[in-house]
């Protein structure tokens, strides 16, 4: 009996390991509907961030990823998706604060947080790496000073 339990959950944990990223509509920060399941990067990993403008963790994430964005797409190839959750309310303040910190991402709006709910997301940040078949490899929330540094490791592992 243990070995039958053993193994469903080994099954289980391996299938939501690779799950394949929800399919959602959201928008581009321009106002295009862009649906979750054709994000790509040319079959190279991929990393999905969700924030919102009031969330400082967030922010101090961001702003950090971005101080490496250059020599990551330049070393991996990575490509970064920043996921705003931000509301009705707030979705106005999502472009000015992407353009004051200058940020090279390509910037998605899930203001009814479809995405973020499919992927039974409950705080923010929230990371995810997609590799490039399209499967979600890893998952990490919150922030601490440094983390980006385990995110470009997880990336450079999918390369070898």
């Amino acid at each position: 009996m243990k070995k039958v339990l053993l193994t469903a959950l080994m099954s289980i944990c391996l299938q939501m390991a690779s799950a394949q990223l929800p399919k959602a509509m959201l928008k581009d920060i321009n106002g295009k509907p862009v649906a979750t399941d054709t994000l790509s990067n040319g079959g190279r990993p991929f990393i999905i961030d969700f924030f919102a403008t009031w969330c400082k963790p967030c922010n101090r994430e961001l702003d950090a990823i971005a101080e490496v964005y250059d020599d990551w797409r330049e070393e991996t190839g990575v490509k970064i998706y920043a996921v705003s959750i931000d509301q009705g309310q707030n979705i106005n303040k999502v472009k000015p604060l992407v353009d004051n910190h200058g940020w090279e991402y390509d910037v998605l709006l899930d203001p009814n947080g479809d995405l973020k709910r499919a992927l039974g997301i409950q705080m923010i940040p929230y990371v995810l790496i997609v590799d490039g078949q399209g499967n979600i490899v890893y998952k990490h929330n919150g922030y601490t000073d440094g983390a980006e540094t385990e995110l470009i490791e997880k990336v450079r592992e999918l390369l070898k």
